[in-house]
């Protein structure tokens, strides 16, 4: 839907985020709850909330900008004046959701080597302050959701409710985890299309649906590749999961991504000839997307897709694709 060595997904997350915490060894024994901290004073509360709160993740909000871009609308000064109420409204949303999570593994990860420094875990916020922190949270997130509108509000608050199910039990049911993780970017998407009243093709759910699935699926595939290859710590639930069973996962949501953009592209391509002498720069579009994924399945298929992030930092050749893309889908979308 953002921290720790253990390179795991909490809710919403595609880059290990709110991190659900890794089982401790068979013979561990639970580690004392460190002391908590003293002449820190309020200050040090407040600190340790805003790190529980996890701004560095609220760079994937930018997915709210998804429908505007798509329907050839991003410069309209009203349509970027509701994507940003839906940006900040999913930021604190999910700042609330991170320190439920905290407030509920924290037993967890003060078992656990790098979590219990956490500042919940290692005692420099009380849990009931953590859980106070996310009702302010929540409850700003509604407020500001309201500057665009009712529509906006039933996907902040729907979105709160579906990740803190997943927060106390839903992250242990296989198959719907990966769902509920994969959901997060789908209503960021759909939350800014709603903001700016754009109308969402079934195309556009589809796309972002089976993209979404297909990063999760993809990043947990890896942990499990690293697991059986290092021996390295992961979550409990990831171990009911196979390796081959979440290559078909990701081999599947990969194929129905390609499909359903394809599909998106020639819609979009007879629109435009309808309303204008015609383009065909949106299936051109279809070639370095398709090329684009896969290149991102090899290092999938590799083990190696840990960190989305990094990959597209890192891969000249993907970077290259991404950006023909952007150019040959912008130049369907406002030529």
């Amino acid at each position: 839907m953002t921290e720790s060595s253990e390179k795991t997904i909490g809710p919403d997350s595609d880059a290990g985020a709110a991190t659900e915490p890794s089982a401790a060894p068979d013979d561990a024994v639970s580690a004392p709850a460190p002391d908590a901290p003293t002449g820190r004073g309020g200050f040090a509360i407040v600190a340790g909330l805003l790190r529980t709160a996890r701004p560095k993740q609220w760079v994937k909000n930018v997915l709210v900008l998804a429908a505007p871009v798509a329907a050839g609308r991003v410069g309209e000064v009203p349509v970027l004046l509701d994507a940003l109420v839906a940006f900040v409204a999913f930021s604190l949303v999910a700042s609330s959701v991170y320190l439920v999570n905290d407030a509920v593994d924290v037993e967890a990860d003060r078992a656990h080597p790098t979590k219990r420094n956490r500042p919940i875990a290692a005692g420099i916020v009380p849990v009931p302050a953590a859980y106070a922190a996310s009702g302010v949270f929540f409850v700003a997130a509604l407020a500001v959701s309201m500057l665009a509108g009712w529509p906006l509000l039933v996907v902040i608050a729907l979105y709160w409710a579906v990740q803190l199910a997943y927060c106390f039990g839903l992250k242990h049911q296989t198959v719907i985890d990966l769902c509920i993780v994969a959901s997060g970017f789908l209503m960021r998407a759909i939350a800014g299309g709603v903001a700016a009243e754009i109308f969402l093709t079934q195309w556009f759910y589809l796309v972002f649906t089976f993209g979404s699935l297909f990063m999760v699926s993809g990043k947990r595939y890896a942990e499990i590749m690293l697991f059986e290859k290092t021996g390295a710590k992961i979550r409990s639930s990831l171990k009911k999961y196979s390796a081959s069973y979440l290559r078909f996962v990701w081999a599947t949501a990969a194929a129905a991504l390609i499909m359903s953009y394809s599909l998106w592209a020639f819609d979009i391509q007879q629109g435009l000839t309808q309303a204008t002498s015609g383009s065909s720069w949106a299936v051109v579009s279809i070639v370095p997307f398709v090329v684009a994924v896969l290149r991102y399945a090899v290092d999938v298929d590799g083990g190696n897709a840990g960190e989305p992030e990094e990959i597209a930092l890192r891969d000249r050749v993907l970077q290259v694709l991404g950006l023909t893309w952007v150019i040959t889908l912008t130049l369907s979308v406002y030529l």
